[in-house]
């Protein structure tokens, strides 16, 4: 949430509000443990429909944000490496689970960038409920309850209604905005590029900003409107007595809709104001206190969340978008199609792979076939399998022949089942043939110091505590059984013209954590943008294990290798890596 300034005026006329009539059945729901002593117990509801939405998994995506602000100068401000990172993240995930995602530049941003925009494909593309939460950070901190807290319950929710599938009464949007610390400027240019048809099909837009808060209180925005009508019944029947939003009236992304003439509502949990001794009565914690004592402070970590709060406020998402948007029929059945990477080079003579993914995004999995057009004279490309189920991949090979003409071309990727979902894949061929081969990692033993390694002070070392594979030196990320973060990455341009291109090290993860079941302390392992592998304090074993994959997406490209290291704030895990290698062949 920004901070407290007068009210800035939008450059667009205020439109006529849009009155939503809600269905707002009895509903039962289970209040989370440790709830106040002094709430009053709620009345027996009837059985909610709406899913439980997992407080663990938000607070996983937490971790994440966490890690990127981390990996990005300890920040995610709009514009900044942290930002770009945060949207992949979300972007990522969102695809891959069927929605329909878009970027939108914000040119006018006081540091211009991307809102990331995800509609669930099903429902009247005319009647739209949206919800929505700014993804950006300020300078000083990484931004987890300001506002990581709205993001991951966004998300999460977005996921869990991909993976549940219900037949849709509405269609649902989620929106991350960029530059709200700025002065709402990310939703503001939303707004703004709307026409008045398209305002008229948002029949209601809920924000969420700081919804974790430690000392945290249950403020609705316009408490008493139709429109928080569902938001509130679900805290109603927790005995929570929700407030009015007084402390962020005017000051997050709902105000820009406000001002288009769209009906807004949300929940927050308080910023820096402090909460009275009649709200921890009611609400439990500390009369006199602030809210959020790390109110855009770099203090604002995945320690500043209360897990209650933000359990309670997930929760009444998913109560609002199942009272608003799903139904009771069957969903159509229906897929989508992606392909990763979404571009590549081949030489002449040689061939290059990526996959190709389906995802169930309504009713049941069905037979896809797959096919391919656009490719140029001289190159074929070829499905391992032909057909999927959805929710399955397959191996797209493109093979280039001495002839092909070279250029850059785009080729559609098309999956055929009961409907018809494509994809796009940019296709480069050069003119030069043949296979350079080789290893085309440099030090990979780490024998001859760092170059042409970066990597954190002290993870290229001799250090007799954790044994090398071979020689002297490995490389050790972590295991200092405190907050930490190792990272170790090369730039390695990979040859083109290969039929096969094999990336190996060998890893041995040792650790002092005790569980079987959660991974504290994590390593991830990327090539360019994509995750090759994540590995965790789960996975820890006596010796080196050899991990090998396949990196013949990237070939004819240049490429950084990246390994990261996450440690939490006690016990620790050593993820130590030697004798690193990308043979091409």
């Amino acid at each position: 949430m920004r901070r407290s300034t007068p009210t800035k005026g939008l450059a667009l006329a205020v439109f006529a509000a849009v009155t939503m009539t809600l269905a707002a059945q009895p509903a039962t729901a289970t209040p989370p443990a440790a709830a106040p002593a002094a709430a009053p117990a709620a009345a027996p509801l009837a059985a909610l429909a709406a899913p439980d939405i997992s407080v663990t998994n938000i607070q996983a995506h937490l971790t994440q944000l966490n890690s990127i602000a981390t990996s990005n100068g300890g920040t995610r401000r709009a514009g900044s490496a942290g930002y770009t990172a945060s949207v992949n993240y979300l972007k990522t995930r969102l695809q891959a689970a069927g929605y329909t995602v878009s970027e939108q530049y914000c040119s006018s941003c006081t540091y211009p960038s991307n809102n990331l925009i995800a509609e669930w494909p099903q429902g009247p593309a005319d009647q739209v409920v949206m919800f929505g939460a700014h993804l950006d950070s300020v300078s000083a901190g990484p931004g987890i309850n300001d506002n990581g807290s709205g993001s991951a319950t966004l998300l999460e929710n977005a996921l869990v209604l991909a993976q549940q599938n219900p037949s849709m009464t509405k269609r649902v949007r989620f929106a991350w905005w960029t530059d709200e610390e700025q002065g709402l400027n990310g939703s503001e240019f939303y707004v703004n590029s709307l026409n008045a048809t398209q305002r008229g099909y948002i029949k209601g837009y809920y924000n969420f900003d700081m919804i974790g808060s430690p000392n945290g209180g249950y403020f609705i925005n316009r408490l008493t409107s139709t429109t928080a009508a569902p938001l509130k019944a679900y805290w109603d029947s927790l005995g929570l007595q929700p407030e009015e939003n007084v402390e962020g009236q005017g000051r997050s992304d709902d105000y820009s809709f406000q001002q288009g003439g769209i009906p807004t509502s949300g929940y927050a949990a308080g910023a820096s104001a402090r909460k009275t001794s009649a709200q921890a009565t009611k609400w439990g914690g500390t009369a006199n206190a602030a809210y959020d004592p790390c109110y855009h402070r770099s203090c604002d970590t995945t320690s500043n969340i209360s897990a209650t709060v933000l359990n309670r406020s997930a929760d009444g998402v998913a109560y609002a978008i199942w009272q608003l948007a799903v139904g009771t029929g069957t969903p159509t059945d229906n897929f989508s199609v992606s392909v990763s990477p979404t571009s590549g080079s081949v030489a002449r003579g040689a061939s290059t792979t990526a996959t190709v993914s389906t995802a169930t995004t309504s009713g049941s999995p069905q037979p896809v076939a797959l096919s391919a057009t656009g490719a140029p004279s001289g190159v074929t490309v070829s499905f391992s399998p032909s057909s999927v189920t959805s929710g399955g991949s397959a191996t797209m090979t493109v093979s280039a022949s001495s002839t092909a003409t070279t250029g850059t071309f785009t080729i559609t990727v098309t999956g055929t089942g009961s409907v018809t979902r494509t994809a796009t894949y940019s296709l480069t061929v050069t003119g030069t043939g043949g296979c350079a081969g080789g290893q085309v990692i440099g030090n990979g033993g780490f024998e001859s110091g760092t170059t042409p390694w970066t990597a954190t002070s002290g993870v290229i070392t001799n250090s007799a505590s954790q044994p090398a594979r071979t020689g002297s030196y490995k490389a050790w990320l972590d295991g200092y059984g405190s907050t930490h973060t190792d990272t170790l990455s090369q730039s390695v341009t990979v040859p083109a013209g290969c039929a096969t291109y094999t990336l190996a090290f060998y890893l041995h993860i040792d650790t002092a954590e005790t569980t079987t079941g959660t991974a504290y302390d994590k390593l991830t392992v990327q090539v360019g943008t994509a995750t090759l592998a994540r590995y965790s304090n789960l996975n820890a074993a006596s010796g080196y294990v050899l991990r090998s994959f396949n990196v013949g997406a990237y070939a004819g490209q240049t490429v950084t290798l990246k390994f990261t290291g996450t440690e939490d704030s006690s016990l620790q895990t050593s993820f130590v890596i030697d004798d690193v290698t990308l043979q091409a062949s």
